[in-house]
């Protein structure tokens, strides 16, 4: 009886954040924040992993994912903070590379979840609209973390002229790549870094251009809400 009880309890705080892409929106946001001001290595790689969970599992769980895939990614998400700890305590890079690949599709998959929820949904509402601005943000994460992990991995250095870049160095490339803002202080050393760098482009104006401004042409600003009152005045 208790352990129901406490099932039932866990379901509906589940069902609290059912198409919560503002709060997806404000985790993203916030790991982006943290990625700026910390080093993608010791104890600050095991909070950046920590914020990069929840955003997943947030994400994943706003986005009406099975409890078993919501459960999957829990236990792999706490694999990757044992994973960084272990890098931590140990300066084994190889810890910290295992835990980026596993966050990384994580990452990839609760946006893709919501990416699916976003395209699928019978209304374009502001909700739709965070959503879609989720994803696109957080794609400037994704291959954040995409150029640090090749850059530990990797023989030479990532970014011409700059031997050890730091986190935030990645952050503001990736970010400037998918804007197609190009400063051009930053420039990938080699393959596969100006690949992928490319590979974001094209993606970050394709969503942007297409799926952003698409939703934000059919978004109509309380609708919902007129019918609502419409509704009542009939009744």
């Amino acid at each position: 009886m208790r352990a129901a009880h406490r099932r039932q309890r866990w379901v509906q705080r589940a069902e609290s954040v059912r198409d919560a892409f503002g709060l997806v929106l404000l985790l993203v946001l916030a790991t982006y924040v943290l990625t700026s001001l910390l080093s993608n290595r010791g104890w600050s790689a095991v909070v950046l992993t920590l914020a990069t969970s929840l955003t997943s599992v947030v994400a994943l769980t706003s986005s009406h994912a099975s409890p078993r895939l919501v459960r999957g990614a829990i236990w792999l998400s706490a694999l990757t903070v044992v994973l960084a700890a272990i890098a931590a305590i140990t300066d084994a890079h190889i810890w910290l590379n295992l835990a980026s690949v596993i966050q990384i599709t994580l990452l990839m998959v609760a946006m893709a979840a919501v990416l699916q929820r976003v395209v699928t949904t019978a209304e374009v509402g502001s909700r739709t609209i965070l959503g879609a601005i989720s994803v696109y943000t957080a794609l400037g994460i994704l291959f954040t973390f995409l150029y640090g992990t090749i850059e530990r991995i990797q023989n030479g250095p990532f970014f011409e002229g700059i031997a050890h870049p730091a986190g935030n160095d990645f952050l503001f490339f990736s970010y400037t790549t998918l804007t197609t803002t190009g400063y051009g202080n930053l420039v990938p050393g080699g393959q596969p870094g100006r690949m992928l760098a490319g590979l974001e482009m094209m993606i970050g104006q394709i969503f942007l251009v297409t799926l952003v401004a698409g939703l934000v042409s059919l978004w109509k600003p309380g609708e919902a809400l007129r019918r609502r009152q419409a509704k009542h005045s009939q009744s």
